[in-house]
């Protein structure tokens, strides 16, 4: 089976999923960050070098705040927690969004998270927390807008890799393959630029219940598909 080298999540269903158990929505998300945990560890056993999930969106803080604050409480105690994980694991973590959104306290776990596994190299993962593809763009382009007005950047020396350079996952391979659990069918800005030519999988099954067989099944349609990346196979 030809692994992926880099697999992108949209970690999706976890409200809707304790609402049919007659659990509060912060109930799927408790559940779903435990199985983030799992699949960390069942990614990295089937030899996956990249994983990137989505987390909490720019588009999350519209929930009711009792929802925001109970995310803001899992987070707190997940960032702590994956300090073991990395080290485990052997794996590397950055969360990418705009991180100075949360308290200051969730700002310092991300940067003590990042200083702790910087040197770890069995798997990289990324954290979406606060993040939104349109708005990592914004912010890349005002930071290489700022770089040509300073004369640092030649706006006829620009091209594709310049662009990626400013992006949250710069120096990070485009993903193969993205995943969205629990059955809708979009990209939710979710690495619009970085998912250009990767594959989808869509899976109805709700995140709590996405484990390792799930994860195979995934991998098993990545291998069906050809990739010819605009080309023309050659017969």
């Amino acid at each position: 089976m030809n692994v992926p080298n880099h697999i992108a999540i949209i970690l999706d269903g976890n409200g809707r999923w304790a609402r049919e158990r007659g659990m509060p929505r912060t109930y799927g998300h408790v559940k779903g960050c435990a199985n983030l945990e799992n699949i960390c560890y069942d990614i990295k056993d089937l030899g996956v070098k990249y994983l990137t999930v989505y987390a909490f969106s720019t588009e999350n803080w519209k929930r009711s705040r009792d929802e925001v604050e109970a995310l803001m409480k899992l987070f707190r105690s997940y960032l702590k927690k994956c300090i073991k994980i990395s080290r485990k694991n052997n794996m590397r973590m950055k969360v990418i969004g705009d991180i100075k959104a949360f308290a200051p306290d969730i700002q310092q776990s991300v940067r003590e998270l990042e200083e702790y596994s910087k040197d770890f190299d069995g798997i990289y993962f990324q954290l979406a927390l606060n993040y939104g593809s349109r708005d990592e763009i914004r912010r890349g382009m005002q930071k290489m807008a700022q770089d040509v007005k300073d004369g640092k950047v030649e706006p006829d020396s620009i091209t594709e890799d310049t662009i990626e350079s400013y992006l949250d996952t710069a120096g990070v391979p485009d993903p193969d393959l993205m995943i969205r659990t629990s059955g809708e069918q979009r990209l939710s800005n979710f690495l619009l630029w970085q998912l250009a030519y990767s594959e989808f999988y869509f899976t109805p099954v709700a995140w709590p219940d996405f484990n390792k067989e799930e994860l195979i099944k995934a991998i098993e349609k990545y291998n069906q598909r050809d990739r010819r990346y605009g080309g023309v196979k050659e017969e």
